[in-house]
């Protein structure tokens, strides 16, 4: 049998974004909405028919986040969205995105990284008043969508600890008998409804338990379903897991009456060890993750048909559901749109599509006793011979060769601080954005045209140059300190970076969903990382030549493009870092002979690999932050050099990011209610600090005196002395009509708090 785990949302051209960007818009009715996304579940379901798997996700569609859409399904929603007299629908929306009206002005609510992933999720507030009841239909309707088409399919529910333990907790104990209590008679009642629809197969996933759990979770873990699952009847209920291994529970799990364990064999191999060491409980069925839901490279047939035939001596054969590894939301839809690709590096690829063939494949090579004979399994074999003789090798000689003194910058902190004061003459609380604008419908038209040879790279780069003058204008306009050149020329920060690279693949369509209706297009690394040629340097030039204030140069840093492409798996991470980070410090460096002073590596993503156990963090962030360090260990110590991150808990990491030795570092801070400032106040960090005072994701209008607020609570934890006045994040994908106003308020908010300081 074949399973998937979950499969992408947003269809094979990005149609759910733009569908639900065009309702937001009020260019979209909510009725064709709806149709839009049955007929599009209805095609997915049928997709995955069609290749022969057996166990269909549902609900794992989603119109901005399954996080989200289980909240609601619980009813655990702020009372304050519910006040708005909003429909179902739009009642989401709001707590998705935000809602202002003449009587409302209700932020958005928080969001956070998806364990290790480049995946975004809302996080909802449970509190002491927090009523648990079924809320929602979604599971069931989608249930019975694909009962119209003839599909009988396996209801995806995120699992009980996942959403107490991801959630944001106000007054409450999730680990209080009478919190979980609560909770339990919905998940009572989903499974009593699946039952009256004739469901087979639920799918209950808990990626949590791939983390450090202490006894208290066990313990919440084990009575929950002891009691859940003596209500599953007629039900076989999958637990499923991803991005790692079960060691801390493994053994507590045959204690209860699962029909099934989803165990990753990709990220989490240990899984074997433990099967090996523990055995596996009879008669239950092993949905083993063999196809990685989270890379683009082909499987490898040999090292996963021997994954699963060293499980066929502790499970029976027909026990054996070959899956993938996790979701496969994090890949694209398909290779059939990348006709643009040489086949020499495309025929080691593999999209959502193909993996579902992968799985199809190996379920016939697995059931086949002479399957080493088979051309299929051969043919695979070479390939991956192939590509091991594809090895980094150029490069590696000058990384091999790094010292010491490559990864440190001198003078000290302290030193090169007063030596910026001087140079830049900033007031208190600097005021600046993170870096991009608005990318609004001519940015986009002009590149697509440029790119599809319809305009001349002259005339293109006219229009690139009147854009900066524009924005350049606009800043000096709003009065902000430290400006940027707004990143008119760039569609993605790594994307961007992956074309102006050797060793880059950059596909037509390898969309994948962020968050939301955000969809961002990952590069491939498959060769030695090298700099053609000056990336970002003429456009920043230029900028700075237009105005006398500061003008940032602004660089993705070695880690996020590392972490925010799709990397071989046959070469270690460390050493593409390094590849990376010598290629951006030949761009700081070259931005400094221009005479840029304020140079930016955002590192949004420096700690989205973090590994999920405590215990490896060390080697992981010894190697990512010598990477950051190496691209800008050799600037002047008047050169100020900032970093940008975002989206992850950075509370406990802070001491690391310390070893950074960045002079300024903007954080996300607005969408989690500023937690952060406490963190940092305990911390070794020395740098500047700019928090973000609002949402960029959001698109409310935030008024100063929300801001001036805001900013009267961070000089109160950290000071006046290292505060920067900022966005949370860049304003790419906001409106102008909702950018620039906050923008307004932000610097009008930061010159009364100045002037009333004196």
């Amino acid at each position: 049998m074949i399973s998937v785990v979950g499969f992408p949302r947003i269809g094979e051209n990005r149609e759910l974004k733009k569908w639900v960007e065009a309702y937001l818009d009020k260019k979209l009715t909510k009725e064709d909405l709806i149709q839009n996304s049955k007929a599009l579940k209805k095609n997915h379901w049928q997709f995955q028919k069609d290749y022969g798997v057996d166990l269909i996700p549902s609900n794992d569609f989603s119109f901005y986040d399954t996080f989200l859409d289980h909240a609601v399904l619980v009813n655990a929603i702020p009372e304050e969205y519910k006040s708005t007299g909003l429909d179902e629908l739009d009642t989401y929306f709001a707590l998705a995105k935000g809602y202002q009206d003449e009587k409302h002005d209700l932020k958005a609510l928080p969001m956070k990284k998806w364990f290790f992933t480049n995946y975004h999720y809302i996080v909802p507030e449970i509190t002491r008043n927090t009523e648990f009841k079924l809320s929602s239909t979604k599971p069931f309707d989608e249930f019975e969508e694909a009962l119209s088409i003839g599909i009988k399919t396996k209801p995806v529910i995120l699992g009980a600890l996942t959403f107490l333990k991801l959630s944001k907790k106000t007054d409450v104990d999730i680990y209080d008998k009478t919190c979980w209590e609560k909770l339990l008679p919905v998940y009572i009642q989903i499974f009593e409804k699946f039952k009256e629809l004739g469901a087979e197969f639920i799918q209950i996933d808990e990626p949590i338990l791939v983390t450090d759990l202490n006894g208290a979770d066990i313990e919440l873990f084990i009575n929950f379903y002891s009691a859940l699952l003596t209500h599953k009847g007629s039900l076989k209920i999958i637990l499923q897991t991803y991005f790692g291994d079960v060691r801390d529970i493994y053994e507590k799990l045959f204690s209860l009456d699962f029909d099934g364990l989803g165990l990753d064999f990709v990220d989490g191999i240990y899984n074997l060890e433990l099967i090996r060491k523990f055995g596996y409980p009879e008669g239950k069925l092993l949905i083993a993750g063999v196809v990685n839901g989270r890379n683009v490279f082909k499987n490898n047939y040999k090292e996963s048909l021997e994954i699963l035939n060293t499980l066929s001596n502790y499970v029976e054969k027909k026990n054996i559901i070959i899956s993938t590894s996790c979701s496969l939301l994090f890949v694209p839809y398909s290779l059939k749109f990348e006709t643009q690709l040489d086949n020499s590096k495309k025929k080691y690829l593999a999209f959502a599509e193909e993996k579902l063939k992968e799985l199809n494949e190996l379920n016939m090579l697995f059931n086949d006793e002479n399957y080493a004979q088979n051309t299929l399994y051969i043919q695979n074999i070479q390939l991956f011979e192939e590509l091991k003789a594809n090895k980094f090798s150029d490069i590696n000689t000058i990384v091999n060769n790094l010292t010491s003194d490559d990864f440190e910058r001198k003078p000290s902190f302290e030193e090169r601080i007063k030596l910026q004061k001087d140079a830049l003459s900033l007031p208190n609380l600097p005021t600046t954005t993170i870096g991009s604008f608005p990318q609004t419908q001519d940015v986009r038209k002009a590149r697509s045209e440029f790119k599809n040879g319809k305009i001349t790279f002259e005339e293109y780069d006219k229009f690139i140059k009147q854009k900066i003058e524009n924005v350049i204008k606009l800043q000096e306009e709003i009065g902000l300190d430290v400006l940027v050149h707004g990143e008119y020329e760039r569609n993605d920060m790594v994307e961007f970076f992956g074309e102006n690279l050797e060793g880059f693949i950059i596909t037509k369509n390898g969309w994948v969903q962020s968050y939301g209706t955000r969809c961002v297009k990952p590069p491939i690394i498959f060769s030695d990382i090298k700099r053609k040629r000056p990336i970002t340097v003429e456009y920043i030039k230029y900028a700075q030549s237009l105005t006398k204030k500061p003008v940032k140069g602004i660089l993705t840093g070695p880690v996020t493009i590392l972490n925010w492409s799709f990397v071989r798996e046959d070469i270690p991470l460390k050493d593409v870092a390094f590849q990376l980070a010598l290629a951006i410090k030949e761009e700081v460096l070259d931005l400094e002979k221009e005479g840029i002073k304020i140079i930016q590596i955002d590192e949004a993503a420096l700690i989205e690999k973090l590994p999920l156990r405590k215990a490896y963090h060390k080697d992981y962030l010894d190697w990512a932050i010598k990477a950051f360090r190496l691209t800008c260990s050799k600037v002047k110590p008047e050169t100020q050099v900032h970093t940008h991150m975002c989206y992850s808990n950075f509370d406990d990491l802070l001491d690391e990011i310390a070893k950074m030795d960045v002079d300024v570092i903007t954080f996300e801070a607005a969408k989690s209610d500023f937690t952060l400032l406490d963190s940092i106040k305990k911390s070794n960090l020395k740098s500047e600090v700019g928090p973000g005072v609002f949402d960029v994701h959001s698109p409310r209008i935030v008024s100063k005196e929300e801001m001036k607020q805001l900013i009267l609570k961070m000089i109160e934890k950290i000071g006046v002395e290292r505060l920067w006045v900022n966005p949370d994040c860049g304003l790419k994908t906001r409106k102008e009509n909702e950018a620039i106003p906050t923008l307004q308020n932000m610097v009008l908010a930061a010159w009364e708090i100045r002037n009333n300081l004196g």
